[in-house]
Parts: structure tokens; sequence; C-alpha cells
């Protein structure tokens, strides 16, 4: 395409998109980029202009100014050409120049690893960002760019991009509330990573979309007639769940797409938030509402500013289906988050949206504090994901926390002071200790106290946020507490000696790192800490730490003693212990037992874990304890698998069913399992609110198909909600 042309076509889409842009000054921006990009092609062979042209496009649909697409075109200009950030102020000004500078990689210097160069790239980015959140949004627009053309790259580049993308990209636009960037860039990832998954997982949500279709213009008929009644403007439509939220509930609930009832979703907007309500209670009066399942996102808005209702209620013939409820105003903000709100044209100031962006403050504290690169991006991937709490202040302002926090996070988040002199707090008017959990909508009064000794290592155990935790260890250090850990290792020392054994024998540091965890400690250097100020039980750690002594000398007393077995022909061959039906690789006879945590049938993924003195307990390889084991626990796994000539077997397997509390419903469930052949050999049953009972049955079955022929036939017993496997 030639250069006029496609300057013209650039211009001419971006006039449909926003007539009121500056177009004279773009022309000027589209000019440099073409000029300081000139032979420059990418991977596909393409002219490189076409990707910042692509970058601006995305980012005028966002409805971003000029400037910020000004640096959307020159956003590599300054990396990947003789262009110079002061070529860049002196031709468009010091604010397009500061958004180019926090996107810029840092390409002229040297790291160490990979790793170590992500963190620092990040942390140029949010330092940026803390100055103008656009830094941020032309980071994304560039990212999902380069996904949509991600398959020039390497196998290696795009699994190491796609991975990034879902770890720290899309929670990103998630918490600017730009779910339509965030939706395109998970499922984009997922297709990469896992095309199989994901091509299968098209094909059967087309599937069901077309099943589903008749029913849900059923509902929105039923909701439009109820609707027209009321005297105010609403719109009405049906909305489809994104892969990649669907392929995370299938893998991480453990649920089969018959299992997801928010494949598809009513949506209703309206005007007011009066209205909201107005249209939550008609929806009420003709369905039954799931419990727990309701969501008020208006009254408590998430971090991001998304507002919504949301409900899942029962239909006629026993289908659950959701629905949300939202203004046209929260729609724009769920649609395209922050950007929604975006008027320096204007003259709307930055400092306004600052109170939305809490969080990214709170990343740029603790960000500062860490100096490992790899502490750092755990840290960053822990804090984006983490699910939160909210409370409030006896003014009435919403404080964020993570979930899980006490007091003592909550005064850290007020003042490093007020954490300090902490004794305790009064929640909703009452008094409750330091440790107490903190739970949504509640109100939070610190009690201080000027004869506070402050801060102690013990504190690090009680507090969940990454600030709480950074600004007690900078009092500890100030305090000179953090100095202790030479005396702590001396006093450990002196105790394991006066035991019998000598120090290199018991004191290593893969135990006490294991010690530490076991304590709720997060360094080894904490652990020492703690010791020097009697925090830990010298007799608790050393009997601790000799008991891992003495499980590695078993060890290899065990990994001795089959190196010498294998090399006999009868111990070569996998040997079938008991009646398990179950092959254990390379071992004779031993003790085998099924975990009752995850209860795994033939079909099943497994693992075997040698356990102590119980020989080998057989799990789910998604079991959520062996999931959560230690990296030295995970040296006790062992191959194991079933063993296709015992079909006959029986294995308990449980599943969790949520229905209408009605006459007859567990005869209907029962007669189900007799028509199929399948044994119900345990019950648990409880009536809730609401009407709804919840029904846990272990049943005997061969394999995992079987499991699953019994489960999509208990979904069509009249009343049942949901039927799914239990995860542990």
């Amino acid at each position: 395409m030639e250069n006029t042309e496609r300057m013209e076509q650039f211009i001419s889409e971006l006039l449909v998109i926003n007539p009121n842009l500056d177009m004279a000054l773009l022309e000027q921006a589209y000019l440099k980029a073409e000029q300081m990009h000139e032979g420059q092609l990418r991977k596909s062979g393409e002219d490189y202009i076409t990707h910042p042209l692509s970058v601006v496009k995305i980012l005028a649909e966002l409805g971003m100014d000029e400037n910020t697409l000004i640096a959307g075109l020159l956003h590599d200009a300054v990396e990947d050409t003789p262009y110079t950030q002061e070529d860049l102020k002196k031709d468009f000004g010091s604010e397009v120049a500061l958004l180019v500078d926090g996107v810029t990689k840092l390409g002229s210097l040297v790291f160490e690893s990979k790793e170590e160069r992500q963190a620092e790239n990040l942390r140029k980015m949010f330092l940026a960002m803390s100055k103008d959140i656009r830094v941020l949004i032309i980071k994304l627009a560039d990212r999902l760019h380069n996904l949509r053309t991600i398959n020039y790259m390497n196998e290696d580049q795009i699994r190491e991009k796609c991975k990034e993308t879902l770890e720290i990209y899309a929670p990103l636009a998630s918490r600017l509330g730009i779910y339509t960037m965030k939706f395109e860039l998970e499922d984009i990832a997922l297709k990469q990573l896992d095309p199989e998954a994901y091509y299968t997982l098209v094909s059967q949500v087309k599937m069901k979309k077309d099943q589903r279709k008749a029913s849900i213009e059923t509902v929105i008929d039923a909701i439009r007639e109820a609707l027209d009644k009321l005297d105010f403007e609403y719109d009405i439509t049906g909305r489809n769940k994104h892969f990649y939220s669907i392929y995370r509930k299938m893998k991480y609930q453990n649920k089969q797409l018959d299992e997801i009832f928010d494949l598809m979703a009513i949506r209703i907007i309206v005007d007011t938030v009066k209205d909201c309500y107005a249209v939550l209670g008609v929806v009420h009066t003709m369905w039954k509402p799931i419990p727990g399942r309701f969501k008020d996102y208006i009254a408590m808005p998430k971090p991001n500013r998304y507002q919504s209702l949301h409900t899942t209620v029962i239909g006629d013939h026993g289908d659950p289906f959701e629905i949300q409820i939202r203004t046209a105003e929260m729609h724009k903000i769920a649609e395209y988050g922050i950007a929604a709100h975006w008027k320096y044209k204007e003259g709307v100031s930055q400092d306004r949206e600052e109170g939305k962006l809490a969080w990214l403050r709170q990343t740029l504290e603790w960000q500062k504090e860490l100096n490992d690169p790899k502490e750092f991006m755990e840290t960053l991937k822990v804090d984006l994901f983490s699910n939160q709490v909210f409370v409030f202040t006896p003014k009435g302002d919403v404080i964020e926390l993570p979930a899980g926090s006490t007091p003592l996070d909550f005064a850290f988040k007020i003042h490093s002071a007020i954490g300090a002199k902490c004794i305790g707090a009064k929640v909703n008017g009452k008094m409750v200790p330091i440790d107490y959990t903190l739970k949504n909508g509640e109100i939070i009064d610190i009690v201080t106290s000027s004869n506070s000794k402050g801060p102690s290592i013990d504190w690090l155990k009680i507090v969940k946020s990454n600030t709480a935790r950074n600004k007690i260890r900078q009092c500890l250090k100030k305090e000179n507490k953090g100095e202790s850990v030479d005396k702590g290792k001396d006093m450990l020392a002196k105790y394991v000696r006066r035991k019998g054994y000598e120090p290199q024998q018991i004191i290593r540091n893969q135990w006490i790192n294991k010690a530490a965890k076991n304590m709720n400690l997060a360094s080894s250097d904490e652990l020492y800490t703690s010791i020097s100020y009697g925090g830990v039980l010298l007799s608790k750690l050393v009997t601790m730490l000799i008991e891992f002594y003495h499980e590695e000398k078993q060890l290899e007393l065990k990994k001795k003693d089959k190196e010498e077995k294998v090399f006999t022909e009868e111990k070569k061959k996998p040997k079938e212990s008991g009646h398990t039906g179950i092959t254990v690789e390379g071992m004779g006879d031993l003790l085998i037992r099924f975990a009752k945590c995850c209860n795994p049938v033939p079909g099943d993924e497994i693992v075997g874990f040698i356990t102590k003195g119980r020989g080998i307990s057989v799990h789910r390889k998604d079991c959520i304890n062996m999931i959560s084991l230690p990296e030295e626990e995970r040296q006790r796994f062992i191959d194991v698998e079933w063993n296709s000539q015992k079909p006959n077997m029986s294995y308990n397997a449980d599943i969790h069913i949520l229905a209408e509390d009605r006459k007859g419903l567990f005869s209907d469930i029962s007669r189900i399992c007799e028509e199929m052949d399948v044994h119900i050999a345990g019950v648990n049953a409880k009536s809730g609110k609401e009407n709804i009972a919840n029904i846990t049955m272990t049943l005997s079955l061969s394999n995992t198909g079987e499991l699953a022929k019994v489960l999509r036939q208990l979904r069509n017993v009249p009343g049942v909600a949901d039927v799914y496997r239990a995860n542990m």
C-alpha cells in the first residue's frame, strides 16, 4: 500500500471512530512515525508502521485523547529508531514524551536474567502509571495487537508471551475494568497455549448455544411482558460467556460444560439506579433466586469501578440462568472501564481518577521495598489475583484489603504510625483483637496506645496484605530487630549440640525454610529473628528438624532398597498391588489405598504418594492436597496407573447436588441411580434457606464415563439446579 493511501485510510478510520479528534496533529505524528520506521518490517513481512497504526485504532475505539493516540503512534520509535526522547518532547510536548517513556522497555540496560528484565520493565511501567494511567492503557493496546499477530513468533516466544498475558496483562485490564480487552487477551492466549481445549470448547459451546437459544428467548419474552407494565425505558439482550472463563471453571472447579449454567446470561439496561432495583424485584417475583448467587455491585462496586446487580434464578423447568441489571453508564464502564471516563479535552484532570486506583498506589509502595525480581513478580501476581474485602472507616470511606485481612492490615493501610501503635479495634462498635478476620461491610475503628511497644515479629504471621507486611518489616529494621539473625543462629546451634547432634547434620537451609513455612513465617531470617526474641520455642523447632533428618534417612534407605531390587528380573516388571486395580511401576507388593479427599475413579489422571508407614495413597492429579504440597514433599510422588485388566471393580466418588427442596426429590434421584445400576454408598442431605436442598452422595462406580452419564441424568431431575463432582 502506498504511504499516502495508507495515511488517508488511517485518518478516515479515526474520523469514523471519533470525528472530534485533531486530525492535523495526528497527521503530523503519523508522518513522523512513518519516517522513523521506514524500512523496518515485522516478522510477518509487513511494514512495521502497521503495528503502531493498529495500536492507535484500539486506543481510539476506547475513546482516548489525541496525546494518547500520538504516544501510541510513536511508542516504539524511541526504542527502535534514532528518534530520541528529547526529539519527541520537542515535537509533541512533555505529556506525550512521558507516556512514551513509560511504555518504552529498558533496552539499553544489561540484566542478569530474563526474569530480572521483566521485573524491571514492570517496575518502570508502574512508576510511569503513577504519574499517568494512560501508560498502562497504551501498553495493553500494544500487547493486544501483538497477540492478534502472534502466529509469526516461534513456539517458545508464543508460550512466554501468552503466559505473561494471563498472569500480568489480562488481570491489569480487569483492574482497569476494560473487560472487552481482558476477554480478548485471555481467549487468544488460551487458543495458543491449549489449542485442542480451545477449539473443542468452541465447538461444544456452539452446540449448547443452539440448544439454549430458544429457552433464553422464552425468558426474555417473559421479562419484557412484565417490564412493559412499568413506566420506564429498558433494553434487554443475551450475553455469551467468553471461552477462557468457561475453561477456568471446567479446569479448576472440575466441572463439565453441562454443569456451567451461565454460558449465556440475560442483561437488562435501564436509566436509573432506582430502576435497577425495581427490575430485580420483578425478576425475583417471577422466579426463585438461588441463595448465595446474588451480588450487589451497585452498593459495593468492584475496585475497577464495575457496578451491576447479578442474580441467578431457577427457571420454570428447573434450569438456572443468570440475570445482570445495570444502568447505561454502568454498562459503559463495564465494557471500557476507566477509559470510558477519560476526558482530558474537557479539562477533567487525572486527579479525579486517583481515588479509583488505590491498588496502583499500594503496588508502588511495596515494589520499592523488593529488590529480588522473583519476589517482585510473585507478589505482583498474588496482588492482582487476590480476593478483596471491603470495610469502612468511621467516616464512611471504603477501604479495600485482601480477603482474610485483620485490624492490623486496616491500621497500616490508614497510616504507618496508626499501625505501629495499634492495640486492638472496634468492629461495628464492639472490641476485637488485632488478629480478628475482617468481613465485608464492617465499620472499623482502630484503638491505639502511646504505650504500645510497636510491631513484633509475630505480627508478620497475622497480617495478610503486602502493605502491612512491608511496613512492619521497616519498623523492625528501624528498631534493629532485623539484626538478630546471627544471634538466633547461635542459639539454635548451641541447643542442637545439647541434643547430641552436630549443627551441620540438623540445620540445613531446606529444612529451616520448611520449618519457617510450618510456623507461618515468611523466611528463614524471620525464623532466626523470632528465636532471638523468644518468639519460637527451640525445643519445638529442633524436634521438627530432627524429624526432617530421620525422614531423609528413611527415604535414603528406601531409595537404596529400590535400586537393589530393580536389578532382579522379577522386580523390573510392573506389579499389581492387591486387588485395588492399581499398578505401581517398578515396585513389589505394597499397601495401596485410595485417598478419600478426592476419591479417584478409573479414567481420572492419578498419582501415587508415599506415606509415612501406610503404603501408597492414590490421588487424582488435580487433588488440591497434591497441588498445594511444597516442592520437597513432591519427591514422594510415584507413578501409578489403572489396570485395564480389572474392568469390573467399583470405586467411590462423591457428588454434590443443589436442588429445590420438594417432596419426592430423593426418591427421584434414587430411581435414576437404580435404573443405571449405580449403588449409593452414602448420603448427607441438608435443607437450607429459601427451600434449597444441598445433597452430598457417595456413588460406587466403575469409571469416569459412568460418572458422567449419572451426572447428566441427575441434571434432568425436576428442580435440580446444579450437579457436580466434589473437588476434594
